[in-house]
């Protein structure tokens, strides 16, 4: 695997990102919540006069406590003509990756195991390979 790779940290993993499936990285503003949301949609934001929807990553992958660091950056995904921004606890910077994809271990827990594409080594150190619309469905998805 030759792609690039936006690195982040999610509940104290490294966790990454194709550069082909983020949009852009935005500074995330005010989140206003949306009520009777599911717990892993933080809210709605404005990106250009454009509504995103907040997706709390560290709630879908079953992480407990607050965010690691105070970054406000976010990558932004688009799926299915509908655009996300992704809480993450930090974004990092973009690699290359090495090597093929090898199966993340069981250690990693069914939630972190359905929504990643596998591992991969980058010149920062091993990285979880996330699959982007299975981080989006939701812990409905990754329990499963």
């Amino acid at each position: 695997m030759d792609d690039l790779l936006l690195l982040t940290r999610i509940a104290g993993r490294p966790a990454a990102f194709r550069a082909v499936d983020v949009r852009s990285i935005i500074e995330l503003g005010t989140i206003t919540p949306v009520p009777r949301a599911p717990d892993f949609v933080a809210g709605i934001t404005a990106l250009r006069s454009r509504a995103l929807t907040v997706i709390d990553a560290r709630r879908i992958l079953g992480a407990r406590g607050g965010r690691d660091s105070a970054d406000d950056r976010s990558p932004v995904v688009d799926i299915a003509g509908h655009s996300y921004a992704l809480l993450v606890d930090k974004v990092a910077d973009v690699v290359a990756g090495v090597g093929a994809l090898s199966p993340v271990g069981p250690t990693l827990g069914p939630r972190w195991s359905a929504c990643a594409q596998g591992m991969i080594e980058t010149a920062a150190g091993p990285a979880i390979v996330m699959d982007v619309p299975a981080l989006i469905t939701g812990p409905q998805k990754a329990a499963a």
